[in-house]
């Protein structure tokens, strides 16, 4: 074979490597696209409760990102309040624009009849920017200091007036059924605002502590508060993962193992030998930045979380 012949033919095998290559890209990125719109609700049981208590359901909400455009969004978290959760805890990072409070209220509204409880996140009290995706893999994302306040005291004084209890770096409690959930929250650890209130004896039936990013220094801190279950969100599940094998970034300090669902903290989940751990819930929440519109082995969820005595 001539020297000619061959170049032509190596050639040739590079240019349709390169066509594979970017016809895989495309059909990720458009499958992308599309599971960013997939939502989904999880289901899972905690066994937190005293003996002799009915089941009690949590609907856990968290990280919206909501723009005035995604109008299935509103839908699709309108339709959550046909479930007819006991509670309903918000993890925060809500509003993806400034101008989505009223869209946002719209699509909370049949929820805030219901008893609920929230925190916010860096996305409640500043807009959105782009970033290199690449930078996640260094660590944590950072707060820009170009990004412009958002809504965030409007939005704040809508839920409180519904009747929403607001945790942030303080404690509360909801009374369900004759069960007393002791509550206690922090602000955003991803932007520094988390302080652990002071410590109380009130432990009611069950205590639960909700915050937006589990950084390990808040999960340690309502775990030595003596929480019977966290709550938490930020992660998006890594938002792009890859199949079989999970989540690559959490931009936080957790592992990737704890990224999504049901855990424990700070070992195994106490039904699996975590003797000394509490249960720690982490959602992988329904949006995304409007930068970046896509999740890959991630879809967008909310989750129902039915509490059932201890055994």
């Amino acid at each position: 074979m001539s020297r000619e012949a061959g170049s032509h033919g190596l050639g040739t095998a590079v240019g349709r490597g390169a066509a594979v290559t970017v016809g895989v890209g495309a059909a990720c990125l458009a499958w992308g696209l599309l599971e960013a719109h997939r939502y989904v609700l999880r289901h899972v049981t905690v066994p937190v409760l005293p003996a002799g208590a009915a089941p009690l359901t949590v609907l856990q909400i968290s990280d919206l990102h909501l723009t005035p455009s995604q109008r299935d969004r509103v839908a699709w978290v309108r339709d959550l309040a046909s479930l007819e959760p006991d509670i309903v805890v918000d993890t925060g990072d809500n509003l993806g624009h400034p101008d989505a409070v009223p869209s946002l209220v719209e699509a909370l509204a049949p929820l805030l009849a219901r008893p609920g409880a929230f925190v916010f996140g860096s996305n409640d009290y500043f807009g959105p920017r782009r970033l290199n995706p690449f930078q996640y893999f260094s660590g944590p994302s950072t707060l820009h200091p170009d990004r412009a306040e958002l809504p965030h005291e409007l939005l704040r004084a809508i839920l409180r007036e519904s009747g929403w209890v607001d945790l942030t770096n303080t404690r509360g409690g909801i009374v369900v059924d004759g069960v007393a959930l002791s509550l206690v929250g922090t602000d955003d650890a991803h932007i520094g605002r988390d302080a652990m209130p002071e410590p109380s004896e009130d432990r009611g039936d069950v205590r639960i502590g909700v915050t937006h990013a589990p950084y390990t220094r808040v999960l340690d801190g309502l775990w030595e508060d003596g929480c019977d279950l966290i709550l938490a969100g930020h992660t998006h599940g890594g938002q792009v993962c890859v199949p079989g094998l999970g989540a690559l970034v959490t931009n936080c300090d957790i592992d990737t193992g704890r990224v999504k669902g049901l855990t424990g903290w700070p070992g195994d989940r106490p039904d699996r030998g975590g003797v000394d751990s509490t249960w720690l819930h982490v959602s992988a929440g329904l949006g995304h930045s409007p930068y970046a519109p896509v999740r890959f082995a991630c879809r967008p969820e909310a989750t129902l979380l039915t509490l059932t005595p201890r055994a």
